[in-house]
This record gives C-alpha cells, sequence and structure tokens, in this order.
C-alpha cells in the first residue's frame, strides 16, 4: 500500500477546495466565489482502490491550503504560514494555475538554474524523478504567459511570482495543475503549458475540470505512482481532520460569505460557543436534536448592522442558510442561535487570529474539561 501527504497550493479562487471535495467525494472544505474563502489548512483523506497491473491501493491526505499572497495584516500573516506548515510535511505538492487568467511572472539572472533548485530536480534527484516534460534555467527578463481566455482579475507579477517562489524551495516533486479546463478548448492550453514548462521543472502536467471530474481520475494515477510505501495516517472511513465543530463555524462563515458583500465577509470571523449533541437514542421517527450557538465577530458596528440587516432579515438568511447545511452534515435537526459581537481589528490581534485555529481551540476546550475534572 501508498500513502502520503499531497499540499494544494494555489493563488486565492483558483479552485483548490472545489477541487478537494471532488477528490474526496464529500463537502470538506466551504467553496464561494470570494477570493480568500479558506484560512486553515484542511485536509481531506481518499482511498484510492487497487487497480491491477496499473497501481497499489493508497491512501492520500490532500492539504487545502488558503490562497498564496501577500500577507497584508495579521490574519493574512497565519494565512501564509498554515501554507507553510503544509508545506513542511509533505510528500508531493499540487500547484494549481487557472487557465482563464493572466499569469505574470518576473524572472532573474541570479537564480539557480532549474536542473539544481529543489522541487525541479534532475531525472537523478532523491525523491523528485521527473516523467513530465523538462524545465529550463530561470533567466532573463519579464515573462508573460497569456492563457487563451482571459476572463476574470488580472493578476500583478508580483502576486504570480511569490506564489512560485514557494515552490523553488521545495525538494519533493511538484505537478502542475491547470484547472477549470472546461473554460476553454482544450487545443488552446498547448501555449499556456509550454510556456510553464519552460518556466520549471515540473514532475507531471496535468489539465482538470473539478467540476466535470475531467482529469482527476489520471490526477490520482500519477499521485498514487510517486508516492511512498506506507501504512493509512488515518482510519478507512475518515475523510477529513477537521473535528465537527470547526466544520460547523466553516458551514456559517460560507453563509456569511453567500449573503453579504463589501468588505464584510473578509472582517467576519465565527466562533462556536455551544455545541450541544443530543443524549440517548432518539424518539423512534424523530431525528435528534443538536443546539449550537455560535458568535459572529466583525470589526465595525456599521459592518455588524450589514450582517443583522433591517428588521434583522440578514442574519435570519445568514442561519437559515447556514442550518440547513449543518443538518445535512450531522444528519439531525438543529436549533442554531448566532448573535454578532464588535472587535475592532481583529485581523491584526495576533492572539485573536490564533484563538481562530480549531487546533487550538481544541486545546483550550480540553483545558477546561480538565480544570472541571480537578
Amino acid at each position: 500500500m501508498k500513502s502520503g501527504f499531497v499540499a494544494i497550493l494555489g493563488r486565492p479562487n483558483v479552485g483548490k477546495s472545489t477541487l478537494l471535495n471532488a477528490l474526496a467525494g464529500q463537502k470538506v472544505a466551504i467553496v464561494t466565489a470570494k477570493p480568500q474563502t479558506t484560512r486553515n489548512r484542511i485536509a481531506g483523506v481518499v482511498e484510492v482502490p487497487a487497480r491491477k497491473g496499473v497501481h497499489p491501493a493508497a491512501q492520500i491526505v490532500f492539504v487545502d491550503t488558503p490562497g498564496v499572497h501577500k500577507p497584508a495584516s495579521q490574519l493574512d500573516r497565519r494565512m501564509l504560514h498554515e501554507v507553510h506548515e503544509a508545506l513542511e510535511s509533505r510528500d508531493l505538492v499540487l500547484v494549481l494555475v487557472d487557465v482563464t487568467r493572466k499569469i505574470q511572472l518576473a524572472t532573474s539572472n541570479d537564480r539557480l538554474p532549474q536542473d539544481d533548485s529543489p522541487g525541479g530536480g534532475s531525472e537523478n534527484s532523491p525523491g523528485c524523478a521527473l516523467s513530465g516534460a523538462k524545465g529550463k534555467p530561470w533567466g532573463g527578463a519579464q515573462k508573460t504567459i497569456r492563457p487563451p481566455h482571459r476572463a476574470g482579475t488580472k493578476l500583478s507579477d508580483s502576486e504570480d511570482e511569490f506564489l512560485f517562489s514557494l515552490i523553488r524551495k521545495l525538494d519533493c516533486p511538484v505537478f502542475l495543475v491547470l484547472t477549470k479546463i472546461d473554460l476553454v478548448r482544450k487545443d488552446q492550453l498547448l501555449p499556456l503549458i509550454e510556456s510553464l514548462t519552460r518556466q520549471f521543472s515540473f514532475a507531471q502536467v496535468i489539465p482538470i475540470s473539478a467540476l466535470k471530474r475531467d482529469g482527476l481520475n489520471v490526477l490520482l494515477r500519477k499521485i498514487v505512482e510517486v508516492l511512498p510505501t506506507g501504512e493509512r495516517y488515518y482510519p478507512k472511513d475518515q475523510y477529513t481532520d477537521q473535528p465537527l465543530r470547526f466544520m460547523v463555524a466553516e458551514l456559517i462563515r460560507e453563509s456569511i460569505l453567500i449573503e453579504t458583500g463589501e468588505e464584510v465577509p473578509y472582517a467576519s470571523a465565527v466562533v462556536i460557543e455551544q455545541f450541544e449533541e443530543p443524549q440517548g437514542e432518539p424518539r423512534p421517527g424523530k431525528k435528534p436534536l443538536t443546539r449550537i450557538a455560535a458568535a459572529i465577530y466583525c470589526e465595525r458596528e456599521g459592518q455588524k448592522a450589514i450582517l443583522i440587516g433591517k428588521r434583522g432579515t440578514k442574519l435570519k438568511a445568514i442561519g437559515s442558510g447556514a442550518r440547513r447545511k449543518i443538518e445535512s452534515l450531522l444528519g439531525a435537526h438543529v436549533y442554531l442561535e448566532l448573535h454578532i459581537i464588535v472587535e475592532p481589528s481583529w485581523r491584526e490581534s495576533r492572539t485573536f487570529v490564533e484563538s481562530l485555529d480549531w487546533r487550538n481551540q481544541l486545546e483550550q476546550l480540553a483545558q477546561k474539561q480538565t480544570d472541571k475534572m480537578e
């Protein structure tokens, strides 16, 4: 059997979470059209059955990361830290590139040739055997890579360069995954592929459409080929490492992202204050009832007013949308209570931002239980 960790890397809104959900066959990560939806690294566990004569059985732990962008706040720095954490414990990295966007990379002559740099590697590099297109050394002036379709937001060369600066430091195989190919003709992808493979020596180049599930089987097969032999990291029936409390908080935040605009989604955070699961067996024909109370944090009174809406209509819509998704997740009736707290400039507070990490929240809950027992 093979097993390993695969980090999913890319710019904001490139479709990382959509890919993770498609591969896992479950809603592991929330998805919206707004950039920076993902704030934490999230693992999705995929069991790949053996294919006789092709590959053995495998467990792949995909780690979705926040969209890579230059940090401008403490929250951004925390999100970038999540990216680095994912890259520290990985066997393979997928770099996702949206084929509908312009990619700009500024290169310089003072960088090492790709054959000597981590992640590029030669055919004899340990752990970096290449079976895809071979790259060429970095060098020359700014290179603009134009996709066949230029919908979406124009990205600055510094942001794309920031992403590629991360993969140059890697000492493991790196796959280039071209996303959203359902939006362009396949024969138009060749110029983009040629341009990117001249810039970096990717182990594989795989075009996909997560929505159409086009290319996903090829992606899984190529991943299994490079993973090491090992045992399962998670039980066979587990599809994520996230606790239910965090998944519930994320579903509430997804509802906020969908229902609000402007700066409100990015200035909002959700903390579960009460998660009371049903005790005992429910009555015949009745679903159990789970009681959940959550606080929605924002930074200004004006944002609070938007979240509440006229006569509470917006908060009601957020709660109704979230409750339906939570009930689907839990398989239970849910009583959901939401209230809003103004926490000025929370995105600049390191303490507050770190408290949003579900791993830290679990430690705090465990400590509270210990204190009660004592």
